[in-house]
């Protein structure tokens, strides 16, 4: 029998979620490392910290994936959302030890402002699961295809030699475009130009922040 969790209950489970988050431990599925089998070819610092610089936006970005998910899962009036919520969650923990494994590899380290896209992407999870989950649903599908066209990007932005990098992002970018799929399909809303617009916004200033510090 499923358990019934109150509102209070949840928030709990957030906090813990969002520890977690912030800290590498979150759950996973387990998936292997995509850069495995790669050789670990010598960067140039230069390339090595631009590589770190890219790897750590990805990583900034997973940790809001994380918030946006637990967010609106916190919220979703539907058992069946809040479970694809959860599940997309997992699914995207396995990017966020990727990422983080590839920065340790660098010798570099996460944005250190991880706590305020945590808590920022929270927020619109939050708002997103309040008023609907045809509308929470479409912000995952927003949200992912904005991920898509960075990863596309980060792609042809690595240095040549980072084959490890180039894996990793490859493998996030077919992943992201599974979720955005399953969120189309599940009946996510199209979302206002006006909220497409606000969302890219605020991903521009992640990204050039989370790049350096």
């Amino acid at each position: 029998m499923d358990r019934h969790y109150s509102l209070a209950d949840k928030f709990c489970l957030g906090l813990d979620s969002a520890l977690r988050a912030l800290h590498g431990k979150v759950k996973t599925s387990e998936a292997p490392y995509p850069a495995r089998d790669c050789e670990d070819h010598a960067l140039t610092d230069g390339q090595r910290k631009h590589s770190a610089g890219l790897m750590r936006v990805n990583h900034a970005g997973e940790i809001c994936a994380q918030a946006l998910y637990h967010g609106q899962a916190v919220v979703s009036r539907s058992p069946q959302v809040q479970k694809k919520m959860q599940l997309a969650a997992i699914e995207e923990g396995d990017h966020l030890n990727w990422c983080q494994l590839r920065l340790d590899e660098l010798g570099s380290h996460t944005s250190y402002l991880n706590p305020l896209w945590y808590a920022g992407s929270f927020a619109i999870g939050m708002v997103a699961g309040m008023v609907g989950d045809d509308w929470s649903l479409g912000f995952v599908a927003e949200t992912e295809k904005q991920v898509i066209k960075h990863l596309e990007s980060h792609l042809h932005l690595l240095p040549q030699q980072d084959a490890r990098s180039y894996k990793i992002l490859q493998t996030m970018e077919r992943d992201e475009a599974k979720h955005r799929d399953e969120a189309i399909a599940s009946g996510a809303r199209e979302l206002p130009n006006f909220i497409k617009f606000f969302m890219g916004l605020v991903s521009k200033i992640m990204v050039k922040t989370a790049y350096r510090v």
